[in-house]
């Protein structure tokens, strides 16, 4: 059977292969230095035809192509797929900078050619002679901007801008740069954004570092996270500074003066590094914003609808208002609207279709309206206005919506007779159901004025009344106490109702035909009700002792034989095979029958 399956695979393979769409993918550095030897590797998803690589002509090829193929096949719920990898690559080595194209390399198959993307590659001096370079310049002026490069890493919280209006989103960055070889990071400590609303950017997990050229270095570089912030004051906000720490890989040489680079290994080094804080600063909005105002700021749309035009007395309409664009959205409060006393509006309904992106928040605001019109006849639902402000143009904007018309028709039973009235007296309203009531219009009883309910005679009843019932309480809290502070007799007041919780336990056993367990929980509410009824305590808790003090209580040696034999049966089936023979119910009942006797006689 496997055999079978491998050939059907041998065949089918080269036909999914054919079949498939063939992609050309190219992967290669952004930035080189001088000097410095890379690789450019051309993967196809196919491999019955021929790769034709670009000139390199801006660059010296060092070897290549080296070609290497894979493909694996999978099949799931009777879906076969399979993926094909052929790769062709070469090594090369920048000569000279400047930014420089490799063209697109061409894959044939039969007569169809398939190409990849070009690539461009930007080369810069090699840190040897750039060195040498500055150090024959003038170094007026240097520090006229920040910088950290030099250093062998660090973390930046990048900002897209440094002043913005109020409510004006901002895109910051979380950054890292290295120039060593990095095996994780941890301990991540983001700034609180505090004074701003954080919105964050979904953003791919790091799985290797991006060279990037930095002032005229090559760093590996990350984008650890993305927000998106909208300012919710003004003036100047900081940004606290965000910590990480990394994982440092670095060489242990081998003191072997031979093989020394060939047996060095890596030690990992964790390092804690920091960005610097980012001041950033918020204009207020211009004066002079219109009514319909609420704080929105970035480009919107505005969209009004009813789901239809025509209705009977009671029933629903749905009016639905439709805010869309770029900005803070969030934000944006469920507008109000003027509408007919005869019309019932209910809260609205807030949906958000919203996406978080480096452009900013991207969708809509939806607010929906459920309306029940009270009393028939043509209604106007009046235009909607919504303002905003629009940071690119400086200014305000506003956006009116067309006026609604709705038909609102008789219902059945107005048509029978029946009249409905909505924004009318108590007396026109229908009743409806049983939670709704026309207002109290009973005036009440009313009392001479200076009158209370504690006047007279019936204040001085009441507080002798009062007085009484504290005595008394006191009274019977003083005897609970002293019946309390007697252990012995609360120990003995309680005993049968802690045997009766116990006796429940062995009742489940007995109903699970659990024997062995029914009789060790029936004995051990026996001697738990005897110790507590005898005032007997623990440590001395033995059968002569708890048959000597029943029988100075109850006088009954027939009550202390019976409750003697009755701890020798349990304790006889607690270890015989299976239970014993004795019935485990009757057993049940004359333990219970003992605990009501000891009840009456001590």
């Amino acid at each position: 059977m496997k055999i079978l399956v491998s050939l059907l695979l041998l065949f089918i393979l080269p036909v999914l292969t054919i079949a498939q769409d063939i992609t050309v993918t190219v992967e290669a550095p952004g930035v080189v230095a001088v000097g410095e030897q890379f690789r450019v590797v051309w993967t196809v998803s196919s491999r019955g035809g021929s790769f034709t690589a670009p000139g390199f002509d801006d660059f010296y090829l060092l070897s290549g192509p080296q070609t290497s193929f894979s493909s694996s096949t999978s099949i799931i719920n009777g879906k076969v797929t399979s993926e094909v990898k052929n790769s062709f690559t070469y090594y090369l080595q920048a000569t000279r900078t400047g930014n420089f194209t490799l063209g697109p390399g061409i894959y044939t198959e039969g007569r169809e050619d398939f190409s990849s993307k070009q690539v461009e590659i930007e080369v810069i001096e090699s840190r040897d002679a750039a060195a040498a370079r500055n150090n024959n310049q003038e170094t007026a002026g240097a520090g006229a901007a920040v910088s950290d490069a030099g250093e062998e890493m660090f973390l930046r919280v990048l900002i897209d801008r440094n002043r913005v209006y109020m409510g004006e989103h901002i895109v910051a960055t979380l950054k890292l740069y290295s120039e060593s070889n990095l095996s994780g990071i941890r301990d991540y400590k983001f700034p609180d954004f505090s004074g701003f609303l954080k919105e964050d950017i979904e953003t791919p997990q790091v799985t290797s570092l991006t060279r990037e050229n930095v002032n005229g270095e090559i760093y590996g570089t990350a984008v650890l996270q993305r927000y998106l912030l909208f300012p919710q004051r003004t003036g100047t906000i900081e940004i606290n500074p965000a910590s990480l720490t990394v994982l440092v890989q670095e060489r242990v040489r081998s003191n072997d003066p031979f093989f020394g680079d060939f047996f060095s290994s890596f030690n990992t080094v964790p390092r804690m590094i920091s960005s610097d804080a980012v001041k950033i600063t918020v204009q207020p909005l211009p004066a002079g914003a219109p009514a319909s105002f609420s704080g929105a700021v970035g480009n919107f749309t505005l969209e009004t609808f009813t789901d239809r035009d025509s209705v009977k007395v009671n029933d629903a309409i749905t009016y639905t208002i439709r805010v869309a664009g770029n900005g803070n959205l969030r934000l944006i409060p469920a507008p109000d609207i003027s509408l007919s006393p005869d019309i019932e509006a209910y809260e609205p309904k807030t949906a958000s279709a919203i996406r978080t992106t480096t452009s900013g928040s991207e969708g809509s605001r939806t607010f929906e309206y459920l309306l029940i019109p009270r009393y028939h006849g043509n209604y106007n639902i009046p235009p909607f206005e919504f303002s905003w402000f629009d940071p690119d143009q400086k200014r305000y904007m506003t956006a009116r919506s067309s006026a609604s018309e709705i038909v609102v028709t008789k219902s059945d039973e107005e048509q029978e007779g029946t009249e409905i009235f909505g924004g009318r007296t108590g007396g026109d309203v229908r009743y409806l159901g049983s939670d709704i009531r026309h207002i109290w219009s009973d005036p009440g009883r009313f009392r001479i004025d200076g009158e209370t309910m504690l006047s007279g005679n019936r204040l001085y009843l009441t507080l002798l009344v009062l007085l009484v019932l504290f005595f008394l309480i006191i009274l019977l809290r003083r005897e609970q106490i002293k019946r309390n502070a007697d252990l012995a007799r609360v120990r003995n007041r309680k005993a049968a109702r802690i045997a009766s919780n116990r006796f429940k336990v062995a009742r489940t056993s007995l109903k699970n035909s659990d024997f062995r367990n029914f009789y060790s929980d029936l004995l051990n509410a026996l001697w738990g009700y005897l110790g507590d009824k005898l005032a007997i305590p623990l440590s001395d808790l033995k059968k002569e002792n708890v048959m000597t003090a029943l029988l100075e209580k109850s006088g009954s040696e027939e009550l202390t034989s019976t409750a003697s034999d009755l701890i020798d049966i349990c304790e006889y089936n607690r270890y015989a095979p299976s239970g014993g023979n004795d019935d485990p119910a009757k057993i049940y009942d004359m333990a219970v029958e003992l605990i009501k006797r000891i009840e009456k006689k001590v």
